[in-house]
């Protein structure tokens, strides 16, 4: 199994909702995709927003200083919000990372959870759903065809012209991220994508329909069972102590889903919500290394996935216990799960 993390490059808001600290947290954000190529981690996304909340608006100028600095890790959207964007813009970006980090870039492409970036490009939002379906069938002839002629709806036609840098792997790796929507599911299914299940609240168990799914309409439009790729994307917090982790984890959290609570009617997140959601078999994997392990091995006998992603930084949490989550993801957790995943039944 991939183990690796992936963030929004969360940051302080002071107390005019203002964004506070976005250079420091961009800075800390390059060490920590660092220190995950390091010590051997094989994924780091980094997430688009247009939101105070976040600094990343710009994933693939985030991921390209990191891919100086880095060796093997691969990298990756986590995601990049197609629906408003240019897909020739995106692959551009995407293919010039896969050359300068020497074939380590993917895409990961969604509708986006937050619709800031859609007035801000001026996409209008009651064609949510048919501007990623268009835009993202426009990213598969890119990556496939080097001179393009393509017409469509919202976005103008192009006649015979080449888009350049091609990537260096061939060919460019995109994945969907599917939030819970059973047409996406079918959607990526169906084109012979891989597959990313953001699974952030509740019990993951509500989830084996989309995955049986995809499954399914995997096989039944003839693709190949053993090229199947899904991930799992999850939030969570690691520490030596499970109830350390918890602690340290609650405020980030509490604060982040209550402020987007606010925004979209939702109740309080309250501690008790949260420590149920920690257990054993809840959505959040906060706790101690030998925790993390076991639900990372319960899901995968829920899922059978081949890659999953920590988001570790749910809120502003201090640069320094990230950075020891990650070693202590890469030293005590994923050794762990492969051994047990590779053992003969």
């Amino acid at each position: 199994m991939e183990i690796g993390v992936f963030t929004f490059g969360e940051t302080r808001l002071g107390p005019d909702g203002v964004q506070e600290g976005a250079g420091e947290r961009i800075r800390h954000l390059i060490e920590e995709i660092e220190l995950a190529d390091r010590v051997g981690l094989d994924v780091y996304g980094v997430g688009e927003h247009h939101r105070p909340d976040y600094t990343v608006s710009a994933p693939a100028v985030v991921l390209a200083a990191a891919a100086t600095r880095t060796r093997r890790i691969r990298l990756t959207p986590a995601v990049s919000v197609l629906s408003s964007d240019d897909p020739v813009r995106v692959f551009q970006q995407y293919a010039t990372l896969d050359l300068i980090s020497g074939g380590r870039a993917e895409i990961m492409v969604g509708r986006g959870s937050f619709t800031e970036s859609f007035p801000l490009f001026g996409q209008p939002l009651e064609h949510y759903r048919e501007l990623f379906e268009e835009k993202l069938g426009l990213l598969l002839r890119l990556r496939e065809e080097t001179i393009v002629t393509w017409e469509g709806r919202h976005r103008p036609s192009i006649e015979g012209r080449g888009v350049y840098p091609r990537a260096e792997q061939e060919p460019l790796p995109v994945w969907v991220a599917i939030g819970g929507t059973p047409e996406s599911v079918v959607r990526a299914a169906t084109l012979g994508l891989p597959m990313a299940l953001a699974i952030i609240g509740g019990m993951p168990e509500r989830f084996t329909g989309m995955t049986d799914l995809y499954r399914h309409s995997w096989s039944a439009a003839g693709h190949d069972p053993a090229a199947l790729r899904l991930s799992v994307n999850s939030h969570g917090f690691i520490a030596e102590d499970g109830d350390e982790a918890a602690d340290l984890a609650w405020p980030a959290f509490s604060e982040v889903m209550n402020r987007i609570g606010r925004e979209r009617g939702w109740p309080p997140y309250t501690r008790a919500q949260f420590d149920v959601e920690r257990g054993p078999h809840g959505a959040l994997f906060v706790g101690s290394p030998d925790q993390i392990v076991e639900k990372i091995l319960w899901e995968h006998e829920l899922f059978g996935h081949d890659r999953f992603l920590l988001q570790l930084t749910v809120g502003s949490l201090p640069h320094e216990r990230v950075l020891r989550a990650i070693e202590l993801l890469w030293r005590e957790v994923a050794p762990r799960v492969r051994a047990e995943l590779s053992a003969p039944n």
